[in-house]
């Protein structure tokens, strides 16, 4: 009896649905894409409606003769692709490779790969959304020419290997602009006041910080107005003013999105918006658990929206009540609002099965994939549980016209944060006071600061700019930051994303010749239009000859204007150790290195490092800055292989005054901290305020 053919992307996804199908159903993979553009050439038809010229990937013969095979057998073919552009594409890929009717209904598609959802699915086939693949179809063509144009641009008139995307361009530009911001910010000094009191015959001590006059509140910013305002203070006249007491509520944070599964993955267990993305895909399609078999975890992961079905949402309120008791119910269900521009296609990021526990299940998981599903799992439960209750005091404290304020506050009812063990539980109680009481002046800590600049971009801030801008969208967040990384125009420094010099050379050059497609709000207009086309209301070849003829007539003057931009060679230290000439800083295809200055005579090259000035521990050699194969910087020994001293916190030239090793410097979100490199010596200490 002939079987029904379901075709998915993926092996383990293929694996996961067979196992609820039965025997009625052969399942197999199309590993991904099977057509694409070619990578020689440009592959778009501009005279002729922008024809996309598509070819078989290679490699995928076989995948196709499999798949072709498979289909003559089949009674029915379904084509079960992920439900976004992307797996429409790939879907009508499909359809055309095995010679399907533009109008069979061979498409389903679900939230969730679970039995109920996929037996839903294969009964409701539909036909294939053309409107998708329209989308899908003119994200792909519009960045095909503009990479495809500006890039061969660039390698005659820059050097060789450099890229230009209609995305990437503008994300690249957003870290440029926010160390231009960085390198021209101009400090501004201003002081702090903080009076330390207590009330008479108590120890337990009250900050107060100086906030202005009972009349407004004051800036201070040089020591003469400090001077001023401690010569009017009188040690003997700290009287409280003004007692608030008041309830806070705490709201729990809405299911995740793509975007803000991103960022806390990044903030809370440290992961690459790269690697989110891949470990949660591996728990989107299935995981092999014990007694159960292969399961899908997580609903879809692409997704702008923090809509949660009803049935997931009733599951939820009976998991709490039965788990932590009524008390923690809101008595009406949790509503969060989605964004005004969101596409809302599928539900926010959820556990498939609440029931699933994480430490249930984490026997049969990876370390990564325990962290993320328990970041998902919290998340969601948390968002359907009662706020958080705190008591909260504030205090005015009066002296000769100027007022200091103290605040504290006492969680009196943990709510959500029974559950989301992510958050941060901001406890902190001072002495009660009474109104009128006078308090007993212990000592007054006057302290300057500068202003600080705008802090580098980390992927999570990436991610949320590029988010509430409109550029891009969900599933593109994690390989516009790879792409950036990749091409060399941008580093990472600890966890901050830094422009290098080829990435502002570049940028400087798109704004000047190519300002559109690096201006971020022409970019946020792109996107809405192809969410247009998805909608069926705007022609896709509408929305790629409106900008191809204007975008054609700057590519053609940039041509004649651009004149060759040499890279200067920088000058270095470093002696060619064959002719003994100085190296110069050159770049390459995988980044900077160093080569000889009497080239061609003499090509002697190697690496560039970049040296910290602090001599190895172990050989005392020079200690350079390294990165790894994923590209975080870590710092070894120039002597390696030979010596292999290495660590991930930056060194100083300072011995620890306990035990004589060397001291490294770590950044944390209270400043920098100094400790010790042995593990077995606990010597810390505060660094100096930038």
């Amino acid at each position: 009896m002939a079987k029904s053919l379901v075709i998915v992307e993926s092996p383990a996804k293929a694996k996961t649905i067979g196992k609820f199908l039965g025997k009625n159903y052969k399942i197999t993979a199309s590993v991904g894409h099977v057509r694409d553009l070619p990578k020689s050439k440009m592959g778009i038809d501009v005279e002729h409606e922008y024809e996309p010229n598509y070819i078989t990937i290679r490699g995928k013969g076989p995948v196709i003769q499999e798949l072709k095979k498979e289909a003559k057998k089949a009674k029915k073919i379904l084509l079960a692709t992920d439900p976004d552009r992307e797996g429409e594409a790939i879907s009508w890929h499909l359809a055309h490779i095995l010679s399907i009717e533009e109008n069979d209904k061979c498409r389903i598609e679900f939230n969730e790969i679970t039995e109920t959802a996929i037996k839903n699915a294969v009964k409701k086939p539909r036909k294939i959304n053309k409107s998708l693949v329209d989308a899908q179809q003119a994200r792909r063509v519009l960045d095909r020419l503009v990479g495809y144009s500006i890039s061969p641009l660039l390698w005659r008139k820059v050097r060789k290997g450099l890229s230009a995307g209609r995305v990437q361009s503008v994300a690249t530009k957003l870290i440029c602009d926010r160390e231009k911001e960085i390198s021209e910010f101009i400090p501004q000094e201003y002081w702090s006041i903080a009076a330390y009191l207590r009330k008479k015959n108590s120890k337990e001590v009250i900050e107060a910080k100086f906030y202005g006059s009972d009349q407004e509140k004051i800036e201070i910013h040089s020591k003469d107005e400090v001077e001023g305002i401690l010569a009017r203070l009188n040690k003997s006249e700290y009287v409280v003013s003004d007692v608030k007491r008041r309830e806070k509520k705490r709201n729990p944070y809405p299911p995740f999105t793509t975007s803000s599964l991103q960022q806390e993955a990044a903030n809370r267990l440290g992961f690459t918006t790269k690697k989110t993305m891949i470990v949660a895909q591996q728990l989107y399609e299935g995981i092999e658990l014990k007694a159960e078999g292969s399961v899908g975890l997580v609903t879809y992961i692409r997704t702008d929206s923090t809509r949660i079905s009803d049935e997931a949402k009733e599951k939820g309120r009976q998991y709490i009540v039965n788990t932590f008791s009524e008390k923690y119910l809101p008595e009406e269900e949790k509503q969060y609002k989605t964004k005004k521009e969101a596409q809302d296609a599928h539900e926010a990021i959820r556990p498939t099965d609440i029931e699933r526990t994480p430490d249930h299940i984490k026997e049969s998981l990876t370390n990564d994939q325990y962290k993320l599903y328990k970041l998902i799992w919290e998340r969601f439960v948390a968002s359907q549980m009662k706020n958080a209750l705190y008591d909260t005091y504030a205090v005015d404290i009066a002296n000769n016209g100027y007022i200091f304020k103290a605040s504290g506050s006492k969680l009196v009812f943990d709510g959500f944060l029974r559950v989301y063990t992510y958050a941060t539980v901001s406890d902190t109680e001072i002495p009660e006071v009474e109104l009128n009481d006078k308090l007993v002046h212990d000592s007054l800590d006057p302290k300057q600061h500068f202003t600080q600049p705008p802090p580098r971009f980390t992927e999570a801030t990436l991610v949320k700019e590029l988010e509430e801008k409109g550029i891009g969208r969900p599933s593109t967040y994690a390989p516009i930051i790879t792409t950036i990384l990749s091409r060399g125009y941008v580093e990472k420094e600890n966890k901050a994303l830094k422009p290098t010099e080829l990435g502002l050379i570049v940028t400087e050059l798109l704004e000047e010749y190519f300002s559109d497609v690096v201006d971020q709000d022409f970019t946020a207009e792109l996107e809405i239009k192809l969410d247009e086309v998805e909608a069926g209301r705007l022609d896709w070849i509408r929305v790629i000859d409106d900008f191809y003829k204007p975008f054609s007539v700057v590519l053609k003057h940039a041509e004649e204007e651009i004149e060759k931009i040499e890279l200067v060679e920088e000058a270095t230290d470093e002696i060619c150790e064959e002719c003994g000439k100085h190296m110069v800083v050159k770049y390459g295809k995988f980044g900077k290195f160093l080569a000889c200055s009497g080239y061609p005579e003499c090509e002697h090259t190697r690496p560039f490092v970049h040296k910290i000035g602090v001599p190895c521990p172990h050989c005392q050699g020079e200690i350079v800055e390294r990165r790894s194969k994923k590209g975080r910087l870590f710092y070894g020994c120039i002597n390696f292989p030979k010596c292999n001293f290495v660590t991930w916190s930056k060194p100083i030239d300072e011995k620890c005054p306990e035990c004589g090793t060397l001291l490294v410097e770590k950044k944390t979100k209270k400043g920098t901290i100094i400790q010790c490199s042995s593990k077995e010596c606990k010597y810390k200490r505060q660094g100096e305020e930038e």
